[in-house]
């Protein structure tokens, strides 16, 4: 049991209350583990020295997006050299754990030497310098993307190369840069994908088309990636026969190759939807919509049998909400902190690595927005400092709120699901607040006689379900009525709130016991008279 002396100076309430919203801020705890679909996706257009491409950004970019909607957090790469691209794939395999699935996707130039495959970033030298060691050293190998996956323990590691495009390069010689790419033995647990076959060169567009968007093989693989329920191989056999059958409209020949070494089916998302349960409300079914993975909320434990319920109809003893189809993203995913005024809701981020934007949407649909910049600079980007925070309105109901950042590298990461709830959030955040500040439970003052104010426990009133007290000697076992909690206006007190409790002249002591809103309790606490 604590012994707490009480505080009449303002000044010492006023530090914990500031101390609670910083520790409410900055504190947030992860859901567990579990396994996630990760992805990087490269898309190259503007080389320096070589002929540029005119699809292979959008052929990425329109990947990283059909991914998203499977589940898969996205991290994206546009017009990088090789130092960018190198450091996006570092960042890309310091993500992975363990049991993760990590895709990577390719558009741009690539070619093969002597049977090695390599990516050529927007800086690749020019022609006039094919030396075969200037252009390995200039350009990403593909073993080496393979080996970064693998030895993060994924548990399946899936290339997707869009590469085998027109030869950069003069017709090759002996040794020198080979159109298309070469065959890849890939080791277990790796599932290869290529646009076409060895020593192939894919096509970008139909010999009708001008400006098409997509090339001729990822077009044809956005098709066959959205029909859920599908297996790595039979996405890959479909968009072999109908690349095949373009090609050979137009008189060429072009057979995408897919090398599996994976043990057993995968399929990249289930062909049935999830659904909320029978039970669940419409703010939680909204939620569930959304699917995905989520970072942030630490949902409080389902209370036993006979817990206390809260005062108010609508605030009964808080449950996890329903979200079907919600599965935790564990590392380095952001994590979100809840706070509630008068004004409405506030989202803090925070991030796993330095950011120069920050951007956020509710639900999965329509355009993310920034969150804009603060008047400081940040020491690890040498720039403005991203805003980690954003509103939400008061009346904001349950939902999944998709955060994603841009690296100092100008890498796109993301998005990142996190789950809100207005009820769990404004309990957490409040209980984390009276639990930074017993001492501040109540005060003694003297008025007319001896009075115990219980303001604070009345203004933090939404996460708690009873408060028992005792004088002196007595055990708390008498109840301290508090008023209703609105939590639409949480802060709102009726006018006929009771806040004070007349007590003997001689007491000195009151000993203190919360039930929160989810079932537990708090320590027994006491605060003695000065």
């Amino acid at each position: 049991m604590r012994q707490i002396r009480a505080f009449k100076d303002p000044i010492v309430i006023i530090r914990w209350l500031i101390a609670g919203v910083i520790a409410a801020i900055v504190l947030g705890l992860s859901l567990p583990a579990s396994a996630r679909s990760l992805a990087l996706v490269v898309g190259n257009n503007g080389y320096l020295y070589v002929p540029k491409l005119k699809t292979a950004v959008a052929d990425s970019s329109d990947v990283g997006d059909a991914l998203e909607r499977l589940g898969f957090v996205v991290r994206r790469v546009h017009d990088v050299d090789r130092g960018a691209m190198s450091r996006a794939i570092a960042a890309f395999a310091a993500d992975i754990r363990p049991g993760d699935r990590a895709l990577f996707f390719y558009a741009g130039h690539g070619f093969e030497i002597s049977g090695a495959n390599y990516l050529l970033p927007v800086d690749i030298p020019s022609p006039d310098s094919n030396a075969p060691s200037l252009l390995r050293d200039a350009s990403i190998p593909v073993e080496t993307i393979i080996d970064a996956i693998r030895e993060q323990g994924a548990e399946v590691a899936i290339l997707v190369l869009d590469a085998c495009r027109d030869n950069p390069f003069a017709p090759p010689g002996r040794g020198a840069a080979s159109g298309g790419l070469a065959r890849i033995d890939a080791p277990e647990g790796v599932f290869v994908l290529m646009s076409a076959g060895a020593k192939q060169v894919a096509l970008d567009r139909l010999a009708a088309e001008r400006d098409p968007r997509n090339s001729v093989f990822t077009r044809t693989f956005l098709k066959e990636l959205s029909n859920k329920g599908l297996t790595l191989v039979q996405i890959a056999k479909q968009t072999q026969v109908a690349v095949h059958d373009l090609a050979a409209k137009d008189g060429y020949e072009q057979t995408p190759a897919y090398y599996d070494q994976v043990v057993g089916d995968i399929v990249l998302t289930d062909a049935s939807e999830a659904a909320p349960a029978p039970n669940a409300s419409p703010s939680a079914k909204a939620a569930a919509n959304s699917g995905g993975q989520t970072s942030g909320l630490e949902l409080p434990p389902t209370p036993s049998p006979g817990a206390s319920e809260a005062q108010g109809p609508e605030f009964a003893a808080i449950t996890p909400p329903n979200l079907p189809g919600v599965v935790a993203i564990a590392g380095r995913a952001p994590i979100a902190s809840f706070m509630r005024s008068n004004a409405g809701w506030t989202v803090t981020v925070s991030l796993p690595e330095p950011a120069t934007d920050i951007a956020y949407r509710i639900g999965d649909k329509g355009e993310f927005k920034s969150t804009g910049v603060l008047d400081a600079l940040d020491a690890k980007t040498g720039r403005r400092m991203a805003n980690p925070s954003f509103p939400l309105s008061a009346r904001a109901e349950a939902a999944i709120i998709e955060v994603r950042y841009v690296t100092a590298d100008g890498a796109a990461v993301g998005p990142f699901p996190i789950r809100f709830d207005p009820d769990i959030a404004l309990f957490r955040e409040q209980k984390q607040i009276l639990e930074s500040m017993p001492t501040n439970w109540v005060e003694f003052r003297e008025f007319n006689g001896l009075i115990v104010y219980f303001t604070t426990l009345v203004t933090y009133r939404c996460a708690i379900s009873e408060v028992a007290f005792g004088l002196d000697d007595g055990k708390p076992l008498q109840r301290f009525d508090l008023p209703p909690c609105d939590a639409r206006d949480p802060f709102a007190l009726p006018s006929d709130a009771k806040l004070f409790l007349k007590v003997p002249p001689k007491t000195k002591a009151i000993h203190l016991k919360l039930t929160w809103r989810d079932g537990t309790q708090s320590e027994e606490t006491t605060i003695e008279r000065d």
